[in-house]
């Protein structure tokens, strides 16, 4: 397993061998399997693990009752994808795998174990859930304010940052799965207007999309277009040194 959950959280915490240690320990004793397109959680259950992403993508999502979706967040290599499960009794959103995915599943026994003897790892989870909350923030600035164009170039950098971030990408290249409907329902375009305004990013240079295959050539370039800061990511964050709160 790539250590994808613990590259993101040191973002965010400095954390010792016996934090990494456990991690991978939790990381690899309950693992499950779904097929694309499979769902992990509907809306209305009652959640029993936190699940944690070690391969593959999925999604969170709502349905209207005559069928639309509308995907609310793209969960990648080494997000957790509940990381309020144990607050909820049911909950008010649906997880489904895109890709094939297996999930590591952590129940609140753990959960509490790992709250109350390493609270590094606890604290890189509480940033992790607030910059859940800052995605989602910029998703609706997104949706609101920025045209077509600038809408999807935008969720190009963000992903590739984030797969940047977790060690996933290859010089300017990373593993794209999603379809041109998933596109449209995640921005509110209709599959027509995804296609034209790719083909629209492709002729200008700035993106090169083939065989689930994105390639950005100058990220710097399509950033410009798209009016993207990464700062909501919180990846630059300087790392807290929590040996004095141990002693």
């Amino acid at each position: 397993m790539r250590d994808t959950l613990l590259t993101k959280l040191e973002h965010f915490a400095q954390l010792s061998t016996a934090d990494r240690r456990v991690l991978a320990t939790l990381a690899q004793q309950r693992v499950h399997h779904f097929g694309p397109h499979e769902d992990i959680m509907r809306e209305g259950e009652s959640p029993a693990f936190m699940n944690l992403v070690r391969d593959g993508w999925a999604c969170r999502y709502k349905t209207l009752e005559d069928g639309r979706r509308q995907i609310m967040a793209f969960l990648l290599p080494g997000d957790i994808c509940d990381l309020d499960a144990f607050l909820t009794h049911e909950t008010d959103h649906s997880i489904a795998a895109i890709t094939p995915v297996t999930l590591a599943q952590i129940n609140r026994d753990e959960f509490d174990e790992l709250s109350g003897s390493h609270p590094h790892i606890l604290e890189a989870l509480r940033w992790a859930s607030m910059v859940d909350g800052a995605i989602q923030r910029e998703w609706t600035v997104n949706l609101g304010q920025r045209d077509a164009s600038e809408r999807l170039a935008h969720l190009l950098c963000e992903l590739f940052v984030r797969l940047e971030t977790a060690g996933l990408t290859e010089g300017d290249a990373c593993d794209f799965p999603l379809t041109q409907s998933e596109l449209g329902e995640a921005t509110g375009l209709s599959t027509v207007h995804v296609n034209r305004t790719l083909r629209e990013l492709r002729d200008a240079g700035l993106i090169v999309l083939k065989d689930r295959t994105l390639r950005i050539p100058d990220i710097a370039s399509l950033k410009r277009h798209a009016m993207f800061n990464a700062n909501y990511l919180h990846l630059d964050r300087e790392r807290r040194d929590f040996s004095a709160d141990l002693h």
